[in-house]
């Protein structure tokens, strides 16, 4: 399923030009076969005409459904399926603009000011956020969050196509679709993270951008404490 919907996403428009091809052909055919249909004088000058009506109706309306398919899976079904839109994991996005990179064995340190402050590591190459392009700006790292959680940032690259809001755990390689959007957005609201299901501990919030040739981008990754919600106090 996933394959196929790849396959229809990097060939969309040729599956278009094909369908639109095939309309002009057959409304072409209709139309004479209902001329034939309105001068035939004898029986079976009518019903060859009328067949060569129906069959010419059946394609049109099967040309129709079959573009109405592609644009729903393309549009609403592909974005929610991450494995139709695989993460490169060795290039950067090459509509990116150029960034400073931290060699491997560097680490970056983000204490979080509290009471008892946990302290997060993010490991260098994990994160490709650019500003004013791809960014995850609230929340930030080392928030330590609870319940719904707004996910505020930047998507907006050339030839944009969707983003998709991913998470997992620090020790983990592989993200889980949390939400996806198809409207660029700039330092805007991106989505819901519902965390009051989630074990408490230290996730990374990750950001991808794939564009209209189904290229993605890597994750723009911010990293948390998800704790558990304080209870509700009932009203008196």
């Amino acid at each position: 399923m996933e394959e196929a919907l790849s396959f229809v996403r990097a060939f969309e428009v040729w599956i278009y030009l094909i369908l639109g091809l095939g309309g002009i052909f057959y409304i072409w055919k209709f139309f004479l076969a209902w001329q034939e249909l309105r001068v035939a004088a004898f029986g079976l000058e009518r019903e060859s005409a009328q067949a060569r009506l129906n069959q010419a109706t059946v394609m049109l309306v099967f040309i129709i459904i079959v573009a109405i398919v592609v644009f729903v899976l393309v549009t609403f079904v592909s974005p929610s399926m991450p494995g139709a839109n695989p993460l490169p994991t060795a290039t950067l996005n090459p509509l990116a603009t150029k960034t400073t990179t931290l060699q491997p064995e560097e680490t970056i340190t983000i204490v979080e000011q509290s009471p008892s402050p946990p302290t997060i590591t993010i490991t260098a190459g994990e994160t490709a956020c650019i500003p004013g392009q791809i960014m995850i700006s609230s929340p930030k790292d080392g928030d330590i969050v609870s319940g719904v959680v707004e996910v505020v940032g930047t998507a907006n690259i050339p030839n944009f196509g969707f983003y998709k809001l991913e998470m997992k755990r620090p020790d983990e390689t592989i993200w889980a679709t949390i939400q996806a959007g198809n409207q660029i957005r700039n330092n805007e609201k991106l989505g819901d993270w519902d965390t009051r299901l989630l074990t408490p501990a230290v996730y990374q919030l990750g950001l991808v951008i794939v564009d209209n040739e189904a290229k993605s981008s890597q994750p723009c990754v911010v990293q948390v404490s998800v704790t558990t919600p304080p209870p509700e106090t009932p009203n008196p």
